[in-house]
This record gives C-alpha cells, sequence and structure tokens, in this order.
C-alpha cells in the first residue's frame, strides 16, 4: 500500500483506511477498492447527494450575489441544496443547456387573485403572486388565506386594503362572500359611492383603521391604499392615519398615489404626499405604476432616499396604456377632458370590441356598468423601454382580470374574454424587450424578482426573506427560460395569450409549468406575516393629539376673539 495513505482516516469513528496495525494488513484489492469508494462518497457528498430535482448545465444567475456561470443546481425538500459545477443527479432532471435559471419572478400588484390569474402568471415565469394595492378586506384576511392553503399552484399574498376598510365603515359593506373575493370585491363595493367621497369623523375614521388592523394583526403583508380612486373622500389626516397602522406593525404601505394619473406637477405632489408620511413615520413605503407623467422626479426621489438607506421604493409595468374601472375619477370629464386636455376619442378604449370612447358613450357605459375595465392610453409608448432600466425599482404587473373571473385553472385560455396584456404577458415582455434593447439581463432579474424580496424582506417578512435569491439554502422557486426566445404573446386585441420561452418554472421545488405547459401541481404557498394574538390598534382623538404634540390646550382662551369679533 502506498506510504502516502498511511494517515489515520476515519469516518464517522469507523477506520476506513490502513488505521496503524489495524485492517489495512488484512486488505485485499476488492476490500482496498471498497473502501476507497467509500471514502470517495463521503468527502465529496455533492457526488454522492441524491436530489429530488436537478437542473443542469444552465446559466445560474444570482441577483443579489451577481454570480453567473454555468452549473448545476440541486434540490432537496422544496429548497436550493447545491449549486456545483461538478456533475450531480436526481430524481427528476431537466436540462437546461442554454438556459437561464434564475430566482422565480415576483410580482407585488397582480389583482387576479384566482386560479386562471395564477395560471396565466405561471406561464410568464410568476411564482409569487400578491395583491398589495387594492388588497382584501382586513375582517377576512384570514380567510382569504385559508381558502387557498393547498390548492393554488403559485404562491399568494394580500395586503389590507384601505379602501374595501372603507367601504365597510362607511357604506356599511358586510357582505363576508363578496369581501372573501379579494380585489375582485371591488367589483360591487364600486358600485357605491360613500366609500370614495366621504370624508370620515373621528368614529368613522377609527372604525375604518380598525378594520386595517386587524388584516395586518392576522397576517397581511401591509397595507394597500387606492387613495387615487377616493382622492375626494380621503383627507391628508386619514392617509397619515393610514400608514401609521403599517408602522406600528414595521410593514409597507403600497399606494396607487392620490393624482394618478395627472399632470407631471400634482403627479409627484401625490408621490412626496405618501414620501412624507413614510419619513415621518420611519415606515416603508411603495409608490406603485408611477411611470406617468413626472416619472423622472419621482424615480429619483426614490432612488436618492434608497441610497440614504430608507426603504422606500417605486414600480412600474412595461406598458404605455394603462387599465382602470370606467368609474375612476380621474377620467371623469372635469379631470380627463377639462383639466389635463385628453380626448375620450384618443384615450379611452373598450377592450371588448376595440372602439375608443366618445364622451357620450363614456357618460352611457358608467351609469350602465361602472366597474367595466377599460384600457387607458396615456404615455408614450418610447418611454416603456426606459422604464424597465430605473435602478431600485420593480416590475409589477398591475393585473386586471378576465371573464370568466373564477373559472378552474385549466380553462383554455383562448376561452377567455380580452384584458389588458399585462395581465399575461408583464414578465414575457421585460425580457423581451430587454433582449432587443440590450439592457443588462441581470438587471431585468433584479426588477423581476430580487428588488421586490429585499424591499419586502427588509420589513422583516421571513417568505421574501428566502425568495428572490438563487442561492443554496433559499426557497426553490425558480425560472428557466431561454434568453434568446422568451416573448410576450399577449397584446392589446388579445390580452390572455400566455407567454413562451420557459423550459420550467418551479413553485416551492415543484414543476409547475414544462415547456411552456400548465402542469397540475398545487405548491403554492402564503406570502404572510405570522398572526398575532392582540391588535396594535390605537384610537384617534383630539385628546390623545394634544397629549402628544401640545403643552396642553386650554378649554378657554382668553383674549382669542370670538366668531362674532368679542372676547370670551
Amino acid at each position: 500500500m502506498n506510504r502516502a495513505l498511511h494517515a489515520d482516516t476515519r469516518v464517522g469513528g469507523l477506520c476506513v483506511v490502513n488505521c496503524a496495525n489495524s485492517i489495512g494488513a488484512l486488505m485485499n484489492r476488492k476490500q482496498l477498492f471498497f473502501a476507497f469508494s467509500i471514502y470517495a462518497l463521503v468527502a465529496d457528498p455533492v457526488q454522492a447527494q441524491q436530489y429530488d430535482l436537478v437542473l443542469k448545465n444552465g446559466r445560474v444567475m444570482d441577483p443579489e450575489t451577481l454570480y453567473d456561470s454555468v452549473a448545476n443546481v440541486g434540490i432537496i425538500d422544496g429548497r436550493i441544496a447545491t449549486i456545483s459545477k461538478q456533475p450531480i443527479s436526481g430524481a427528476e432532471e431537466i436540462d437546461a443547456t442554454g438556459n437561464v435559471v434564475a430566482p422565480g419572478f415576483i410580482d407585488t400588484h397582480f389583482h387576479w387573485q384566482a386560479p386562471l390569474g395564477y395560471a396565466l402568471g405561471l406561464r410568464d415565469g410568476l411564482t409569487s403572486s400578491m395583491d398589495l394595492e387594492m388588497g382584501c378586506a382586513g375582517t377576512i384576511i384570514a380567510d382569504w388565506y385559508e381558502a387557498r392553503s393547498g390548492v393554488t399552484q403559485a404562491n399568494y399574498g394580500c395586503a389590507s386594503s384601505h379602501e374595501l376598510a372603507r367601504a365597510i365603515a362607511i357604506d356599511g359593506f358586510s357582505d363576508k362572500d363578496v369581501l372573501g373575493n379579494g380585489s375582485a370585491a371591488a367589483l360591487e363595493t364600486r358600485k357605491n359611492s360613500g366609500w370614495s367621497l366621504t370624508q370620515a369623523d373621528y368614529d368613522t375614521g377609527n372604525a375604518l383603521l380598525q378594520v386595517i388592523d386587524e388584516g395586518l394583526q392576522d397576517g397581511a403583508v401591509g397595507i394597500g391604499s387606492t387613495v387615487g380612486y377616493m382622492r375626494d373622500g380621503v383627507t391628508s389626516r386619514e392617509m397619515f392615519e393610514v400608514q401609521k397602522v403599517a408602522a406600528r406593525y414595521r410593514r409597507h404601505t403600497a399606494v396607487h398615489t392620490r393624482f394618478t394619473p395627472d399632470d407631471a406637477t400634482h403627479e409627484n405632489l401625490g408621490a412626496q404626499e405618501i414620501i412624507a408620511n413614510a419619513l415621518a413615520l420611519d415606515a416603508p413605503a411603495t409608490i406603485n405604476h408611477y411611470n406617468n407623467p413626472g416619472w423622472r422626479l419621482a424615480h429619483e426621489m426614490i432612488q436618492r432616499l434608497q441610497d440614504q438607506g430608507f426603504n422606500i421604493w417605486g414600480e412600474v409595468y412595461p406598458y404605455a396604456a394603462g387599465s382602470t374601472s370606467i368609474n375612476a375619477v380621474f377620467i371623469k370629464p372635469e379631470n380627463w377632458v377639462e383639466k389635463l386636455g385628453h380626448r375620450y376619442e384618443d384615450t379611452l378604449q373598450d377592450p371588448i370590441s376595440g372602439d375608443f370612447y366618445t364622451q357620450e358613450t363614456y357618460e352611457k357605459e358608467l351609469k350602465n356598468d361602472p366597474t367595466k375595465e377599460i384600457l387607458l392610453w396615456k404615455m408614450p409608448p418610447d418611454d416603456a423601454v426606459k422604464w424597465l432600466t430605473l435602478r431600485g425599482t420593480t416590475m409589477a404587473s398591475d393585473a386586471m382580470f378576465a371573464e370568466p373571473l373564477f373559472g378552474p385553472w385549466d380553462t383554455p385560455f383562448e376561452n377567455l374574454s380580452n384584458t389588458h396584456p399585462r395581465v399575461a404577458g408583464s414578465r414575457g415582455i421585460t425580457l423581451r424587450m430587454g433582449r432587443e434593447n440590450d439592457i443588462p439581463l441581470m438587471h431585468l432579474l433584479s426588477i423581476l424578482s430580487y428588488n421586490a424580496a429585499k424591499h419586502l424582506g427588509n420589513t422583516g417578512l421571513k417568505a421574501m426573506q428566502e425568495r428572490g435569491r438563487l442561492q443554496e439554502g433559499m426557497v426553490a422557486d425558480i425560472v428557466v427560460f431561454d434568453p434568446e426566445t422568451v416573448t410576450e404573446n399577449a397584446t392589446y386585441e388579445r390580452g390572455t395569450v400566455p407567454s413562451t420561452g420557459f423550459k420550467a418554472v418551479i413553485v416551492n421545488g415543484e414543476v409547475a409549468v414544462r415547456e411552456d405547459e400548465l402542469l397540475e401541481v398545487f405548491a403554492g404557498q402564503p406570502i404572510r406575516f405570522e398572526p398575532e394574538e392582540r391588535p396594535r390598534f390605537e384610537p384617534v382623538s383630539e385628546e390623545a393629539w394634544t397629549r402628544a404634540f401640545s403643552t396642553g390646550m386650554p378649554d378657554v382662551a382668553p383674549g382669542v376673539p370670538s366668531p362674532g369679533g368679542h372676547d370670551h
């Protein structure tokens, strides 16, 4: 035997190779070969390990560490167990040669939280689908999560809704079956107007804040506020108090800002309101879809604050047209036509017929179907690719609904009604436009995945601390796509055609899409905080304000003139 091997080599206390004066002298060739085999397996656990799933020879890209190399990825029990240059084997293997292997995509603004919405998202590489803008009524957060447990194909999450809290507190809306539909509940609650127009007094304000708090207590990801739809009803004080509720839990408030869309000045006034509140409260915040007039200033403010360490970020989507309900306050004639100078004939389109509205047909549709979805043409098409280059932001689709809204996951996509193409194609178009305009792929992966995970993870959300990264130990939410062919297929004429170019989409270690085919796999997990036993709600009152912010205000102030001009 070679003297170089005379060292005492033990594995778990078992003498394997030539322990002094022991079995070494008795080994024959067969025994020696067997001993060397055991030693090799133990010494190289990467090769010895049998993985549940192996992705072989793909271009592995991690936007947090900037790792970018051809390697093999081994997955065990839903987590990334190894990233190795060495050959590895698994019970299931996918040849990723020529494909990118990246963290699964994350969308924080996906309204269609239903089986068909998750299905279209998965075909577009979306492994985590959340509605953090409209959100869900605080009263049903626990039930909303429970209804999706074990039967959902992608990861799912929801915010506690400011708008729906107003509908409950102001309009007395209490239909739990409707509210249980999450953001889709707005299709019913928005048929009334109190929630959007009424300025809350102390009692009503405290009632709606308490509803929001209930949702956070039950684990909602944050607060979602559509203040842009209720700009006349929500005072600056109320918006501040809403963000204060989130601040007590150290969670973020995601906001469709007060003047979106509007002109460049008012757009930014709306963003500045939310940012100022967040800074005063030392709380995280998201400025939603700020790809509107004034977007350069909004982005600069957000970027400068991030550079100073503040957890404030914004989101964009890569389409020049938006989508909204026809009763949105910002497209009323006094705003859209008289103030901003737009023509309905050029900007408001029916996605089903393709026809543009006149003011006459707009007013008729508003009366007959006030929550009907419409397309809103508002920005130069050339701007879309510019938004994809912005640092520190996220790509969030603002995905709307199509009929059948609550159809089963395997409903043929060609049977769906039309809707905005961002539902089915936001990630495909991001990757395609990035490829065609030489935007670095690592940057695109950051805005599609890592940035959202990082910002939400910094709020303490564990589910996001272990996603959005392609690293050992992280949850195996992974996309495998061909960077040369991946593309959206959805158009404004046919908005529900799924994307192609995805070799695999993996959710919690299970293959949910293979070769652009959606599989019957329900591996989605909740994106949620742990529920708390006690609420953190604190009622708002003049007395509490005085105790906190003054030396005490007298009931009678001598020398202060009365309304009639005489001193008391």
